[in-house]
């Protein structure tokens, strides 16, 4: 994967402190730890809101977490990419299908540590279905999904179960996303 803002010394040693403090000072707290394992996918629900993406940075600062995330192509595109990218961002035109399940497991398989946050809506809207991509990624690179959460009523955000796709996505589903009631996004009429 690319060098991040994680690679960086003093944005590594800097932005934990930088971000606790700041985030203390509007009233969030990292909750729970983040699981003490090389790979996973970690969902990043509910996804309704921009605020999500510094929250989710600032929350992964705090645990000294790398975390790469995937994201819509657009943002990639002009004088924002190099930044995205550098944010740990990964391009993803939804558009087309380009076997991403395949890449991504193939990028876990090469890797000796990764994990990538991936938002299961696919967008900031309401939607009546999850995406399943991430699912797939982690049964096909035989990785756990790790159920990462910001609760905007609570002002909370970390990680909860570390979950064992079993193939049987009906049933996993319902599991990943009874896990995620009562946790509120910024805009819940988009949940």
């Amino acid at each position: 994967m690319q060098r991040t803002i994680f690679d960086t010394p003093i944005i590594r040693d800097v932005m934990p402190r930088l971000s606790k403090w700041l985030l203390k000072r509007l009233g969030w707290r990292l909750k729970g730890d983040f699981p003490a394992l090389d790979k996973y996918v970690l969902i990043a629900a509910p996804h309704t809101s921009n605020w999500d993406f510094p929250i989710g940075l600032a929350l992964c600062f705090i645990a000294r977490q790398k975390v790469y995330w995937m994201g819509k192509h657009t943002l990639f595109v002009g004088p924002l990419g190099p930044l995205a990218r550098w944010l740990g961002g990964i391009s993803v035109d939804r558009r087309k299908s380009n076997s991403l399940v395949e890449q991504i497991a193939d990028v876990y398989q090469r890797s000796e540590r990764l994990i990538i946050a991936i938002p299961p809506e696919g967008t900031r809207q309401k939607v009546n279905r999850w995406k399943t991509g991430f699912y797939y990624i982690a049964l096909k690179a035989n990785v756990p999904i790790v159920l990462g959460y910001i609760d905007f009523k609570e002002k909370t955000g970390g990680c909860g179960m570390v979950f064992y796709p079993t193939g049987d996505i009906d049933a996993d589903m319902q599991v990943i996303q009874h896990f995620y009631q009562g946790i509120s996004g910024k805009n819940p009429q988009y949940q």
